[in-house]
């Protein structure tokens, strides 16, 4: 009799022989009858029937964890999979199939359950065939379990024995009589061990051979349903299970071709495919787990997942290649400062107009048995002065700063505040203290928008989450005392980068997002970004064509914690941005290791490798100016050049807002200063809505604030008014002291004599 003992349903009528005969229908039914007799009896003899029938109707459903999400790169390149936790060990695979395709049908049920259609979930013809040859030892040993016992014991593991056996076995009845042949078929597709984690043909047909498993060939389906049998002897990635898997596939494709279910030709080839077939072998983890374990989180969290349980794909935004090549060079150049201390380094790369995270370094190696496994992109560090933009942003998002003011980097009035190369510069342009990274200027414009302000702006961006008072960072929160991680610093970057706008990183296509919302005008972003971009203005602190320029435009700011712990630098063109930490695991300090001097080097090496660029090219791009702006040249000292004052800087300004022109010296003579308010006279201490404390313990005579302003060098002498009263006539280029008194204070500075005044500063005493 041929075919009979595949299911029939499952096989295209143009590949059978034919319905059997009257006898063998027959035939069949009568032996079924007997057999099912002998299980029967056998079953009530060896167990109370109750107990026996209450254990197989408990375990007689059909169970099977999530499907398995596969991630791959952006280039179609296996990246990781996320499997399902459960207290002991964690499972792979498990795809359900929409429909079981014939092929896979007949190659798994010749091998593992051929009378599949004639038993009712115990095939008693086979327990007493392999009972008579298990004892007799005539032939080969073999077991007699049915793909319902298989099902059975997956479902339900126990220990070896012939009660656990007696109990597989009616939960198999159970498992038929209650869902049917198809569906123990189906569910039996959906567990099956295929070794190296994967379970099921669906599953094991994407992870080996990157395929559907309806385009798999039947040389490939041959192959995989050889390796259930003993997922560990015939692991498909070792030369010898590979040769242990064919030939039990060729068993399955004989029978095919005894029974006549598949055509000659058909079979012909899949024995010559299968001669020489083997999995693609590139579904491994990434050599750093740390991607790995991104994606599970975000899994985990609700954040990633599959459209569909049939097909459940995840696309990365990651290029893998990219990774392993940013990987590589983050080795490379953190083994240069190890000397110094540096242990660790962390590297993140994002596309400019999208979000899509391209490249996520968490460490140098993983297995680093120190600090490796520890993801420093997701660690709470110190960002050293890579928060300043946030803080000139919110100020020329108040008003409270434009970009034509001048700051002060003095002493005075510091509030104990040093510069990291204790030094001061003394007044200078916002665009010169920003790009310089001097730490006064930005504490005082913090002071003089407010901490809470500041504070809520910086976790309006996504900085931090915490619920302690401003008043517990204080204005160190400017220069490094509020921690964050490096992936928020990416995000927030993103919105200098996007014109305002501060959108979700963005690690898969399948992730779900938040609504991008705007943290600042459009005017804002690119007038902060204008200054990280500009080299000139970075002097004197950072000199030119070193790693803070490129050859193409940049934005970037460095950034260094106390102790020298953590060096930052972010740095973002028109394509991408970059970030990169360098440090160490037991947060211990580095010696003299700055962002300038290291993370930037990282940094430029990274975003030059993205961009492509070849050594000696030049791009000539540039970030959009302000909507509106246009372009001003300033002297730094204040003032726009009239082309006499030395150096200068390009400003944007509003149209209608430019300073008046600043008078430059001329040999030794001094061209006058014009008798009308045009003459530049500025208080550069204290700064402009100032809020100051007395010391109660200090006498009275010590409680003073000093009084500085900028003015033409032909100005000899200022009038110093407080309060709209005279205070003091001194020398221009002379501090004075002036007795603090409760309540708010305006004061200006005056030309004697003649038209010419300063802003009106405000300062609160208390």
């Amino acid at each position: 009799m041929r075919g009979r003992g595949i299911p029939r349903a499952l096989i295209r009528p143009s590949l059978t022989r034919g319905p059997p005969s009257p006898a063998e229908r027959e035939k069949e039914r009568a032996f079924g009858k007997i057999s099912y007799v002998i299980v029967a009896l056998t079953i009530v003899s060896l167990l109370p029937g109750a107990f026996l029938a209450q254990a197989a109707l408990s375990h007689a459903v059909l169970i099977a964890p999530r499907p398995t999400p596969i991630v791959y790169d952006r280039n179609g390149v296996f990246l990781t999979q996320i499997g399902a936790r459960d207290a002991a060990r964690i499972e792979y695979g498990y795809w359900p199939l929409r429909e079981i395709p014939s092929r896979v049908a007949l190659a798994t049920l010749a091998l593992e359950d051929r009378r599949f259609a004639a038993h009712g979930g115990v095939d008693a013809r086979a327990v007493l065939r392999a009972a008579w040859r298990n004892l007799t030892g005539r032939g080969r040993r073999e077991g007699a379990s049915t793909i319902a016992m298989q099902i059975a014991r997956m479902q339900n593991p126990a220990p070896r024995g012939l009660s656990a056996k007696i109990v597989e076995a009616a939960t198999a009845v159970a498992l038929v009589a209650r869902h049917g042949h198809d569906a123990i078929l189906a569910h039996y597709l959906r567990l099956a061990p295929y070794g190296n984690g994967s379970h099921g043909i669906a599953h094991a047909a994407r992870f080996y051979f990157d395929k559907p498993v309806e385009d798999l060939s039947l040389a490939e389906i041959a192959l995989l349903a050889a390796v259930p049998q003993s997922p560990g002897r015939m692991n498909l990635f070792r030369e010898r299970g590979v040769s242990l898997a064919r030939a039990r596939a060729a068993r399955a494709l004989n029978y095919l071709a005894r029974e006549n279910l598949v055509e000659p030709a058909q079979i012909a080839l899949a024995e010559k495919q299968l001669a020489t077939l083997r999995p693609i072998g590139a579904a491994r983890r990434p050599e750093a787990l740390h991607l790995s374990l991104r994606y599970e989180r975000l899994a985990r969290e609700g954040l990633v997942a599959a459209v569909s349980p049939h097909d459940p794909r995840i696309g990365a935004t990651i290029d893998l290649s990219l990774q392993e090549r940013l990987a590589q060079l983050a080795r490379r150049y953190l083994s240069l400062w190890r000397s110094a201390g540096a242990r660790q380094v962390a590297l993140m790369v994002v596309e400019r107009g999208t979000g899509a995270v391209l490249a996520d370094i968490g460490s140098s190696d993983y297995r680093d048995w120190r600090d490796g496994a520890i993801d420093f992109t997701r660690a709470q560090r110190s960002p050293g002065s890579t928060l300043k933009p946030f803080v000139y942003a919110l100020a020329f998002e108040r008003g409270a700063l434009e970009a034509t003011d001048l700051v002060a980097d003095v002493p005075e009035g510091a509030s104990g505040v040093n510069n990291a190369d204790g030094a001061f510069l003394g007044p200078m342009l916002p665009r010169q203290a920003l790009a310089n990274s001097r730490n006064v200027p930005a504490t005082n414009l913090m002071r003089r928008v407010g901490l809470d302000a500041n504070f809520q702006f910086l976790h309006d961006l996504g900085l931090h989450d915490l619920e302690a008072p401003a008043e517990s960072f204080g204005l160190a929160m400017a220069i490094g005392a509020l921690p964050t991680r490096l992936e928020h610093l990416m995000r927030a970057y993103g919105a200098l980068a996007e014109d305002g706008v501060l959108s979700d990183l963005v690690f898969a296509k399948e992730q779900q997002r938040r609504r991008s919302i705007r943290v600042m005008s459009s005017d804002t972003a690119r007038l902060v970004t204008s200054m990280l971009a500009d080299p000139l203005a970075r002097l004197p602190s950072f000199p030119r064509y070193g790693p803070l320029e490129y050859p193409f435009a940049a934005a970037v700011k460095t950034g260094t914690s106390q102790s020298y712990r953590d060096a930052w630098t972010i740095a973002f063109s028109r394509k991408a941005m970059v970030g990169v930490w360098i440090g160490r695991g037991d947060a211990g300090p580095m010696n003299r290791l700055s962002g300038a001097s290291s993370s930037a080097r990282l940094a430029h090496a990274a975003l030059t490798l993205v961009h492509g660029a070849k050594p000696g090219e030049i791009e000539p791009d540039a970030f959009p100016p302000p909507q509106g702006r246009v372009p001003v040249e300033m002297c730094l000292a204040g003032g726009r050049s009239d082309g006499g004052c030395g150096e200068t800087l390009v400003e944007w300004v509003k149209p209608g807002k430019a300073p008046p022109m600043r008078v430059a010296i001329g040999g030794a003579t001094a061209r006058p200063a014009p008798l009308d308010t045009t003459v530049e006279l500025a208080v550069t201490t204290p700064e402009h809505q100032t809020h100051i404390w007395r010391n109660p313990e200090q006498p009275a005579a010590l409680n003073r604030l000093v009084l500085r302003a900028s003015a033409p060098a032909s100005v000899e002498q200022i009038l110093w008014v407080v309060d709209g009263k005279p205070f003091l006539l001194a020398e221009a280029d002379k501090p004075v002291y002036w007795p603090m008194q409760p309540g708010t204070h305006h004061i200006q500075a005056r030309l004697p004599l003649r038209p010419g005044a300063s802003r009106v500063v405000e300062v609160t005493i208390e």
